[in-house]
This record gives C-alpha cells, sequence and structure tokens, in this order.
C-alpha cells in the first residue's frame, strides 16, 4: 500500500504511473547500473521526429537524484557517446573515482577548514593579512 501511495503521491521515489506507463509501452532496457537504477531507451534506438534524436532515460532505484548515475553511463544519457557500457567492454579509467553521492543539506557535507559549520570554531588568524584600507 505505501509503495501505491509513493507512485501516486511523489516523483523523486523512483518511477510514477505515468513514467512507469511510457516505459513499458515505448522503452526498452539497456542496462543497469551496480547501485540498480535502470536505463532505457526508444525500442529499437528509434529517432523521435520531434527531438531528432533517441530518448533515453533512467529509473532510479530508490530516490532521484542525479549525481547517482555513474561515469560511464553519464555520457552515454547526455549523448556523448552512442554506444552504452553494456553493449561494448566498458573499462573505467585509471584516473576515475568511484561514486560518490552529493551529500549536500546533509550532515556528511562538505566543510572547509574555515566554515563556521565545521566544527564551531574559525581558526586564529596567522598575522599574514593587510586590510585594505582607503588612500593607503
Amino acid at each position: 500500500m505505501k509503495q501505491f501511495f509513493l507512485k501516486v503521491f511523489t516523483w523523486w521515489n523512483g518511477q510514477t504511473f505515468g513514467t512507469q506507463l511510457w516505459t513499458w509501452r515505448f522503452g526498452e532496457l539497456v542496462g543497469e547500473d551496480e547501485q540498480g537504477n535502470r536505463y532505457y531507451r526508444t525500442k529499437g534506438g528509434k529517432i523521435d521526429p520531434t527531438l531528432h534524436f533517441q530518448r533515453r532515460w533512467v529509473v532510479y532505484n530508490g530516490y532521484a537524484e542525479a549525481s547517482r548515475i555513474p561515469p560511464e553511463w553519464h555520457g552515454w544519457m547526455h549523448h556523448t557517446v552512442d554506444v552504452a557500457p553494456t553493449e561494448e567492454n566498458y573499462v573505467a579509467r585509471e584516473w576515475e573515482k568511484p561514486h560518490v553521492p552529493n551529500m549536500t543539506g546533509t550532515p556528511n557535507a562538505y566543510r572547509p577548514s574555515g566554515s563556521t559549520l565545521a566544527s564551531g570554531r574559525r581558526p586564529k588568524a596567522t598575522g599574514d593579512y593587510q586590510p585594505w584600507t582607503p588612500g593607503n
């Protein structure tokens, strides 16, 4: 019953009924990432006559947050590459880091050392700062 109400009244949890219907009617599953997000395109890779390119979309496994799309799928979703990671032998580059979700607005958000939210105290001034005053 909870899932029913979530599908009816929220768009940020997985997919709505409209998205589910559209995906069932016009979608073709391309693949799934390690987080369980499922990636779709128009059946047969058909070009949308209105957009003049192939429609591609993701159904998130849980909370819909765009930063949850890993790099290998990001390129495909944004039409940077034509071939999905499941259709080729994708190997991550050595400089690619593992996915880290966007933690802004949570207790785990990044707070630099000078931030008042970091520890509640700003570090003492080092004395190397000379304030500007008009006329000098």
